[in-house]
């Protein structure tokens, strides 16, 4: 049944060539059991002509509904003009009257619900019941009327609802492409992250790595022990950045199985003792301080405190120069986090801070400001009066809406 169906929708010329068949059938009994008929004057090749263009009119009316709305007004007008009564041909004009409103032009819709509201009264007119008075005559004129107001206002209230529906599937399309361009728009975003992850990463990793390999050289023949402690620096320090990258590049693997160990959490303010220990013992003195009740933050504000902390001694050791030193203080705030670093180096051009270092190639204070931005706080660097760079930042613990 179901194929059957489909079939039917799928060939809907077909089903309207099957009702017409039957109309022509009931209509072509109708005419000759009227032929000879006391009360009735119906020429039999007239009524048989009609029904075949009516027939021909609900055969196609949805492949050609303009058309054959005229058609079907055409074989009205010659009904009345050469007097062929109304059989049950004539259905068809109720059909295509529904047919015109529901799938047609405007204008054939408006000209069938006009010529459908006067055609009773025309038939009246032309072919009076003489046993029936006026009153009756007028009655009878509404009664026939109604079916084709009604046929015309289903056919309208159709087109309606085909509109309704078509504009809820194209606004569905329209939100399936906004929401595949929103999808983009998170990848390309979430790549910016991860972007800045590794440049922080590496930047603080690699340049930790370079301080103790030069130092390990140095030192190597005058004191194996010294050498041998920055070369296990070296070794610890590498391995962590290559745990943090994995676990980076890891978010990009989508559909597929990620290999069996655990990834290092993301960096928090806990982890900034363990940062500025690192720093210590690459060569860079830093003084670490924190001033009020530390508390838990949430987890945007500590990564955000740890990676502008970790960009800042980065940009210290790069830039400062020898005998440089540091200081990081946190303030916690009731309603955010404060972070305070300095240095007393050489520092270098505020504009390499910007293009994210003396090469140009990293984030610098760019990504600072981003991270800062999307946790909505504000982040003030420049270099200081008396010599060196400082980095404020204040991180609130809401974002500002």
């Amino acid at each position: 049944m179901q194929r059957l169906y489909d079939f039917l929708r799928r060939h809907p010329t077909w089903v309207d060539s099957f009702w017409a068949v039957v109309l022509f059938g009931l209509s072509s009994v109708s005419v000759v059991s009227l032929e000879g008929a006391p009360d009735h004057h119906m020429p039999l090749g007239g009524g048989l002509a009609v029904s075949v263009v009516l027939s021909v009119v609900v055969a196609l009316r949805r492949r050609y509904p303009e058309l054959m709305l005229l058609l079907a007004l055409g074989t009205g007008l010659a009904q009345l003009v050469l007097n062929i009564e109304t059989t049950v041909a004539d259905f068809a004009m109720l059909v295509i009257t529904y047919t015109v409103a529901m799938v047609g032009a405007r204008w054939a819709s408006r000209l069938a619900l006009a010529v459908s509201l006067g055609a009773a009264t025309l038939s009246q007119l032309r072919w009076p019941e003489h046993q029936t008075s006026f009153l009756g005559q007028v009655a009878l004129a509404v009664f026939q009327t109604v079916p084709f107001a009604l046929a015309w206002v289903l056919g309208d209230s159709m087109r309606t609802r085909r509109a309704y529906f078509a504009e809820l599937e194209e606004r569905a399309a329209r939100l399936e492409k906004e929401r595949e361009a929103q999808a983009k728009v998170a990848v390309a975003a979430e790549r910016a992250r991860i972007a800045r992850e590794l440049h922080d990463v590496v930047a603080h990793n690699v340049s930790v790595m370079v301080v103790q390999a030069d130092g390990a050289a140095y030192v190597l023949d005058a004191a194996p022990d010294q050498a041998k402690k920055a070369l296990e620096t070296i070794s610890s320090t590498g391995r962590q950045a290559l745990a943090e990258m994995r676990r980076l590049l890891g978010v990009l693997r989508t559909g597929e199985h990620q290999e069996s160990g655990e990834y290092v959490p993301q960096p928090d303010v806990e982890q900034i003792d363990d940062l500025i220990e690192q720093c210590r013992r690459s060569g860079l003195p830093v003084d670490f301080k924190v001033e009020g009740t530390p508390r838990p933050l949430p987890s945007g504000v500590e990564l955000t405190a740890y990676r502008i902390v970790q960009e800042a001694l980065t940009n210290t050791r790069k830039h400062g120069g020898p005998n440089t030193g540091a200081s990081v203080r946190l303030v916690y705030f009731d309603d955010g986090l404060g972070l305070l670093v300095e240095d007393d180096g050489k520092g270098a051009p505020h504009e390499l801070y910007e293009e994210g270092g003396a090469d140009g190639q990293g984030h610098g204070l760019i990504g600072m400001r981003e991270r800062v931005g999307m946790v909505g706080g504000t982040l003030d660097a420049g270099p200081r009066p008396g010599g060196g760079f400082r980095i404020s930042a204040l991180l609130p613990l809401k974002p500002a809406h």
